[in-house]
């Protein structure tokens, strides 16, 4: 069995090689991100192993199914970069539900504790042996208000971590969790009391530009904005506009609006075109990293294991129990119980 590899990353291949090794795949390394230009490279494989800023559009749907493509291993959660409802009948889609709820939810942790405590600027300071405390003065987290939006694995995760903090939660989740100690408001009542937000929800039509003008209006003065989920659930220009006038007190992002000719590669000895980001990113109250809150050594084990047994599944029995709903879009939520192959 062969399959295209999309996007390598070195710490893809130390994580994914084993196992290949293990179940007797071949995979074929490429740098490249998939797209209409670069499916091509697919030819002759059964399937193809994608993350998230690879395209698979109905375009590129077109072109795998033409080199024979039969199945896309999504090597992540999310699946908002797939045309699903043109794949429905043509190419199987399948994807990595849960890997690591806590590499994500820590990492937003880290970034909320890092922003408020200035533990960035104080590192940077004492490295050039400047000891003064001058504007570092943070907040406590206890008995502060998080609205956290979404309460998936990577949610609840992350609000039993709050917890440890004394933190007040509110939560609103489309589909809520039943049997939960933590009370589900209106999203309109969490962006107008919560202190603090953490958005842990998928990509959607519904959910684009979550976080808009008229949002950050309706916020707290001083609210902290976090996002480790996907950059489009916020408008980085509402954001940036927010900020400018004091509305936003600090934002973490791990995930950018326009990221993906941008996160993972190196270009520090380049001019960064997107103004927006080289903005945002020059404001002293926002920290950005690049889409890491999920590299930890578990969770790329995790994920590589959950990749090869969803390849596996599928060639093995027609159907994976990862394999996203080409309506619904979601395997957690889908009504139809899995009984048959959906094609």
């Amino acid at each position: 069995m062969k399959f295209a590899f999309f996007d390598e990353k070195p710490y893809d291949r130390a994580s994914f090689e084993p196992y290949a090794q293990q179940y007797g795949i071949e995979l074929r390394f490429f740098e490249t991100k998939l797209n209409e230009h670069t499916a091509s490279l697919a030819q002759g494989c059964d399937g193809v192993c994608v993350f998230v800023n690879d395209i698979v559009n109905a375009a590129v749907i077109d072109r795998l199914v033409q080199a024979g493509v039969k199945l896309v291993a999504l090597r992540c959660a999310g699946y908002n970069n797939v045309d699903l409802g043109y794949a429905f009948g043509k190419i199987h889609v399948v994807h990595v539900p849960a890997y690591s709820p806590y590499a994500v939810a820590e990492h937003a942790m880290a970034m909320l504790l890092t922003s408020i405590r200035r533990i960035h600027k104080a590192y940077n300071r004492t490295r050039e042996f400047n000891f003064s405390l001058n504007g570092l003065t943070g907040f406590d987290l206890h008995g502060k208000t998080v609205g956290v939006v979404g309460t998936g694995r990577i949610g609840r995760v992350f609000i039993d971590i709050c917890k440890g903090f004394g933190m007040n939660i509110l939560a609103y989740d489309k589909f809520p969790a039943p049997d939960v100690d933590f009370p589900y408001v209106t999203l309109e009542e969490l962006m107008q009391k919560s202190d603090i937000i953490s958005l842990h929800c998928p990509l959607t039509a519904e959910t684009h530009h979550l976080v808009d003008a008229q949002a950050i209006q309706d916020m707290k003065k001083g609210v902290v904005l976090l996002n480790t989920s996907r950059g489009a659930l916020i408008d980085a220009e509402a954001l940036l506009e927010g900020i400018k006038s004091r509305k936003v007190g600090a934002a973490c992002l791990d995930v950018y609006e326009e990221e993906s000719d941008i996160f993972f590669e190196d270009f520090s000895g380049h001019i960064v075109e997107d103004d927006t980001l080289a903005r945002l990113i020059t404001m002293p109250n926002v920290l950005v990293t690049s889409h890491q809150a999920f590299l930890t050594q578990e969770a790329l084990g995790n994920i590589a294991e959950t990749t090869f047994k969803n390849i596996i599944e599928f060639f093995e029995n027609g159907r994976s129990n990862n394999e996203l709903c080409y309506r619904c879009g979601r395997v957690e939520t889908c009504k139809k119980h899995r009984q048959d192959k959906c094609f």
